[in-house]
């Protein structure tokens, strides 16, 4: 195959994959499974060939002219890669999870055919070339995972997803704009331009100020920073294979990533620093990881714990961005692969938890480690990564951004990394605690809200093996971080190779 057919191909195999399965009967339960997994498992050998020719110096490239000088643009160079590896592998994870999930309910073709159009959506995201291309997929990904977050039905479903349209789709306007008006002004939106907008800069300070606001507004709705965040403890009716998908592969990455591209690959982090963008986005990355850290620990229930931990949590990627230096920027792009580990961890737990015991509420939780232990050792690792203790991956992050952020001259961002440590200690290890050493009633103590034996094991084997699989990779990721083409050797690469020679 010619390299410059690899994006393409690989994100028409999970569109193709989106026709067949919204054309096939609701009951065609096996062929549906085996067309999920073939798609991911193309997908994930695609990328690797990807990956291999960014290893050897060479980026592929598909493009063709839409109008004028505006193409559409696929381009698989170090940074897409990375996030497209992150999402073909948990991905992966994430249909083995559905498919156990889902079992017995109805809508399962209109569950995963747009499930399927949501990781389409997210790999070309990942390997847009230019602004235009990112923002379609960057729409379409709106649009996939709508139907996704309202799957239930339910009154509460359907408002969570029209309060997620109005944030998504308002932020899709502000970002077209900023497009629009960049474009126009400059006649640039790649991300592999080697002119820069630095010519600008001299008279136009203010209009790139402004238009540098309008991208990162938008790109911020979805990365969930506050004020921008309210769509998304509201989206946590989703069954739980669509909060993973939110939380730690798809939407609140995509903007992350989006502010990412805009920083290194559009402004360049030099023009950034001396607009003096980078000190106040990283002022409010500094708010939203206090935040939803605070507002964590005021959640009784665990999947809304969970999500106002992501809200915090995906600004470690914003804060590293606005630092200036190398260690802020491999602590950015590291926290890119691990959160994900990470957090798909604890969303898989959480679901497993409901599926099994019938458990939404800490609460009940007590004794939980007994009756579910390898659950319960999966969500400890990803607990325990996200406070960031060794040899978690999540410690990896916190060590480079506090040594960034002391490079940077910015020594308040490490007393904000401090306060943020203890504050997600707060709101884990009571869970912890009660998994483990808390009476519940594997002893006798009750019963459990709604216990289901749902297979041989502590739970069906299609949701325990994925939450397992990634909390052994999110510990081995930490524990190993010094290996070639672990998440800290691939976003050093990046950090090197890409942006700061």
């Amino acid at each position: 195959m010619n390299a410059a057919w690899l994006p393409l191909t690989a994100i028409a195999a999970s569109l193709l994959a989106a026709v067949i399965i919204f054309t096939l009967p609701e009951d065609a339960r096996r062929l549906r499974t085996s067309i999920n997994l073939l798609a991911a498992v193309i997908k994930i050998t695609l990328v690797a060939l990807m990956v291999g020719r960014v290893v050897q110096g060479d980026e592929a490239i598909f493009s063709f002219q839409i109008v004028g000088n505006i193409d559409f643009v696929l381009r698989a160079d170090a940074l897409g890669v990375m996030f497209a590896g992150l999402s073909s592998v948990l991905w992966l994870c994430t249909t083995v999870y559905a498919i156990g999930y889902l079992e017995g309910t109805a809508n399962r073709k209109r569950f995963f055919g747009f499930f399927s159009l949501c990781v389409a959506s997210t790999l070309g995201i990942a390997l847009a070339g230019n602004l235009f291309t990112f923002l379609i997929f960057y729409e379409m990904l709106t649009l996939s995972t709508y139907p996704l977050v309202v799957h239930s039905g339910t009154d509460k479903a359907l408002k969570a997803g029209r309060v997620y349209l109005r944030y998504t789709l308002t932020a899709g306007v502000v970002l077209l704009f900023g497009v629009v008006l960049l474009y126009s002004f400059t006649g640039e939106h790649s991300f592999a331009s080697e002119r820069g907008l630095g010519d600008y800069l001299g008279d136009h300070r203010a209009l790139l100020t402004f238009i540098f606001a309008l991208l990162v507004g938008g790109f911020a709705v979805k990365a969930a920073m506050v004020p921008l965040h309210g769509w998304l403890p509201r989206a946590m009716v989703a069954p739980a294979p669509v909060s993973a998908l939110l939380h730690a592969v798809a939407v609140v990455k995509a903007g992350a990533f989006g502010i990412l591209r805009i920083i290194y690959d559009l402004y360049g982090i030099e023009l950034s620093v001396e607009l003096g963008v980078t000190t106040a986005l990283a002022v409010a990355a500094c708010i939203t990881i206090i935040y939803g850290s605070l507002r964590a620990i005021a959640q009784q229930e665990l999947k809304p714990r969970l999500a106002f931990s992501t809200i915090s949590q995906v600004s470690y990627i914003v804060l590293g961005v606005s630092l200036f230096g190398p260690f802020g920027t491999i602590g950015a792009l590291a926290h890119l692969l691990h959160q994900g580990l990470m957090k798909v961890t604890l969303f898989f737990c959480a679901g497993i938890y409901a599926e099994e015991l019938g458990i939404h509420c800490i609460d009940e939780m007590n004794g939980a480690g007994k009756r579910m232990p390898l659950t319960s050792l999966a969500f400890t690792i990803g607990a325990l990564g996200m406070i960031g203790l060794p040899p978690v991956a999540g410690f990896i992050t916190k060590w480079y951004l506090g040594i960034g952020a002391i490079q940077a001259e910015m020594y308040w961002v490490v007393a904000v990394l401090v306060a943020s440590s203890t504050l997600n200690a707060i709101y884990f290890l009571p869970i912890v605690h009660r998994l483990w050493f808390r009476v519940g009633p594997a002893h006798g103590h009750g019963t459990w809200p709604n216990e289901q034996r749902l297979g041989r094991l502590e739970t069906h084997g299609w949701l325990l093996w994925p939450a397992v699989f990634t909390a052994f990779i999110s510990l081995a990721a930490g524990l190993l971080a010094g290996l070639p083409f672990s998440p800290l050797d691939w976003a050093t690469r990046v950090a090197v190779g890409e942006y700061l020679q």
